[in-house]
């Protein structure tokens, strides 16, 4: 399997471009910003690959800043679950008002074609397959994609030693525990996970040494 990451400059979210290999077909995974769309054409092009789907692991705009212009400039659909759809035209739902401000004028706009997710999906794309499980606690329509049975997309659900944040407006602890308890631990050791944030990991190493999935074992 081809991977390719691009950490975006706000908050230094993870862009995965996942392939079966060179000169395939891809998929885009969690487009931030401020605009990453040519930093990810660079990478298409340079792997000679050809786009068919963005996956967006959740709302926030540092995962779905660049959504638009890559979905419109590939004439591709952007899969997102249907919880957090709303947050692609208003993202003060789950972000507050406080900080939408300061994108003062920005018009934000889903992009032209979007399909609605829900848990325990399975489809075939780009040779990949690919099952949804829906994970909220980040946020009530958080998604982890589960690739081949190999690679997990944790995005904000899972990261390297922590777990995303859950006091923002959508967020919950208590529903985050359970989807560490249900969604994380029940993931089988061998499969590389690669989050939202931060370097790739694997299930076995946060297992034995993440303090937040540690507490829910003892």
């Amino acid at each position: 399997m081809l991977i390719r990451v691009h950490p975006a400059p706000m908050f230094a979210t993870n862009c995965w471009v996942l392939a079966t290999g060179q000169g395939s077909e891809c998929i885009i995974v969690d487009p931030g910003g401020p605009d990453v769309s040519p930093d990810i054409e660079a990478i298409v092009a340079h792997e000679n690959l050809k786009p068919v789907a963005i996956l967006l692991t959740h709302g926030h705009l540092d995962h779905t800043f660049s959504v638009v212009p890559l979905a419109d400039g590939y004439s591709i659909p952007a899969y997102i679950h249907s919880n957090d759809r709303l947050a692609l035209t208003r993202p003060e739902v789950i972000h507050g008002s406080d900080f939408i401000a300061t994108f003062s004028g920005k018009v934000w706009r889903e992009p032209e074609r979007v399909e609605e997710l829900r848990n325990n999906e399975i489809f075939e794309a780009v040779g990949l397959t690919i099952k949804t499980i829906h994970a909220p606690g980040h946020t009530s329509g958080s998604l982890m994609f589960l690739v081949n049975d190999e690679v997990l997309l944790s995005g904000d659900v899972l990261l390297a030693g922590s777990i995303g944040r859950t006091d923002l407006p959508g967020g919950s602890h208590e529903v985050m525990q359970k989807t560490l308890s249900t969604k994380v631990l029940s993931q089988p050791d061998h499969l590389r996970v690669l989050p939202g944030h931060g370097p790739d990991t694997t299930i076995e190493f946060e297992r034995r040494t993440n303090p937040y999935l540690k507490e829910l074992r003892l």
